[in-house]
């Protein structure tokens, strides 16, 4: 059982760190280098992160500084930004492009609050479908007979424990980007 009690937490800890990154990208008002984590530019005919090919500094509080390696890639790295949806404009200066985050509006505050939470549960859903997965396997190991009902009872009570206590971890990584988000 202790096997599969591993496998159920790998995947319940994979749900959770799915979860933070995805709030790396949320953009709080703040310049962040992480919401270009997910961008990338046609180079020589392969997709590449913006973060290999250029390097990413704050420049100050709500302006971040992009300067490519390559100065060939600054149009495709101005284009890629413009084709996403970061929705902000970039300005190039021929040698480095600015990307400066307005203030957020109450209205697009209390948006990004909803996404958070949509977010949050939707993690949440992930983490419950590993818990029925995992006693689905247990009721298929009982009827088996490899298991005891004993063993299956506990099982339950062990993945509902562990199912809680991730459960606990989504909204706490929730609320803190929630108040992140409603302070700035």
């Amino acid at each position: 059982m202790k096997e599969y009690y591993q496998e159920y937490e790998n995947k319940m800890n994979k749900a959770l760190s799915v979860l933070e990154q995805d709030y790396k990208g949320v953009r709080a008002g703040r310049a962040n280098p992480a919401v270009l984590d997910r961008l990338s530019v046609d180079y020589y005919g392969t997709p590449t992160p913006v973060n290999q090919l250029a390097a990413l500094a704050v420049a100050e509080a709500r302006i971040l500084a992009i300067t490519p390696y390559d100065q060939g890639t600054l149009k495709a790295i101005e284009k890629a930004i413009l084709a996403s949806d970061i929705g902000i404009n970039p300005q190039n200066d021929g040698r480095t492009i600015r990307l400066v985050f307005p203030p957020l509006t109450e209205e697009r505050r209390r948006e990004l609050a909803k996404t958070v939470k949509k977010m949050a549960e939707d993690t949440k859903v992930a983490v419950r479908n590993v818990r029925r997965d995992a006693i689905d396997q247990f009721k298929k190991l009982q009827k088996k007979s490899e298991i005891t009902e004993d063993d299956l009872k506990n099982g339950e009570k062990d993945v509902q424990e562990m199912t809680d206590r991730y459960i606990k971890k989504i909204d706490e990584v929730a609320a803190a980007k929630e108040k992140e988000i409603l302070e700035v």
